[in-house]
């Protein structure tokens, strides 16, 4: 049987904020502006930076605004935060992000225990960052990404439909875009397929992006299922590195490195350098050192089938 697949793909970097807040220490923000340059020579050209959330629960990422400015100085970079309100969200503005992605988790429990606020709150925290971005006329797009949408690790289980009731609630309150998280790892193929289309029932071209966690080691097969139902960007860490502080149990997510090679290798441009990122994810290693890394490209080396056009398709 042949796969169903598009001609191309993207992966969105986010391992400055969704990788980087999973990890106790701080990274020297110089490191950091190494890490933007290296993966920007290395061809990825949408990358979440950080989040504007205070400081005091996440200084990791007290640096936020200065990595945008320093992001927007590279050419052709999309620069993307989180924002978890409204008062976030009018920092994204501020500091010229070019996408702001809000987060609801589908869980109830989860949704508490990361914003305090129940999923309809969030909702209504989506529509006031749309009023106020209107207001200012400011130009940073709205994503409202949802979360646990395959099951919690508190919670337990989260029905698709509520899943699907709050993705047409956050377009309903004026979000540009959403996506779909599997943010503890309990996602199969078959349940991604079945989610994402019905999804994209919903959403249509608007359902922007997927993000999956290997914490079971289905990440990329979870990747190639939503690749046919035709979505075709994708968040990722170089070095596997990630986890909510909120989600028992859960590991990193699928790996920058590994998921450009298996969209190279199925045929899909990435526009990725993969030896280019192999070199980043050593440099990773070296700031982080005695921090778990994963992903198993890294270790194999790039097959000789591969190694003649690997930078080719930059």
């Amino acid at each position: 049987m042949t796969l169903a697949t598009p001609p191309r793909a993207v992966v969105r970097e986010v391992g400055l904020r969704d990788g980087l807040q999973a990890i106790a220490r701080t990274l020297p923000t110089a490191h950091k502006r190494q890490w933007l340059r290296g993966a920007h020579a290395a061809g990825l050209r949408e990358i979440e930076v950080g989040s504007f959330v205070p400081a005091k629960y996440l200084p990791q990422l007290a640096d936020t605004a200065e990595l945008v400015a320093f992001a927007k100085t590279l050419p052709g970079l999309f620069v993307s935060v989180l924002v978890p309100n409204l008062r976030g969200g009018e920092a994204a503005m501020a500091s010229g992000a070019d996408l702001m992605v809000l987060p609801l988790s589908a869980s109830h429990a989860h949704s508490l225990a990361n914003l305090r606020k129940t999923p309809d709150e969030v909702v209504a925290e989506a529509a006031r960052i749309r009023a106020a971005r209107d207001a200012a006329g400011a130009h940073t797009l709205l994503e409202g990404g949802v979360g646990t949408a395959f099951g919690c690790t508190i919670q337990g289980e989260v029905s698709p439909a509520e899943v699907l009731r709050l993705l047409q609630a956050l377009l309903d309150a004026g979000c540009d875009r959403v996506s779909l998280a599997d943010t503890v790892g309990y996602a199969d193929p078959a349940a991604v397929s079945r989610l994402f289309e019905a999804a994209r029932r919903i959403a249509g071209d608007r359902l922007w992006c997927g993000h999956f966690h290997d914490t079971r080691g289905l990440g990329l097969a979870n990747v190639v299922a939503a690749l046919q139902t035709g979505v075709t960007r994708f968040d990722a860490c170089l070095g596997g590195i990630g986890g909510c502080p909120h989600a028992p149990g859960a590991s990193g997510n699928v790996s920058t490195e590994d998921l450009a090679f298996m969209l190279q290798s199925m045929g899909i441009d990435t526009g990725l350098d993969l030896p280019a990122l192999l070199a980043l994810r050593r440099d990773l290693a070296g700031w982080l050192d005695g921090e778990a890394l994963y992903g198993t490209l890294w270790r194999a080396g790039l097959p000789k089938t591969l190694q003649g056009r690997a930078a080719a398709t930059v």
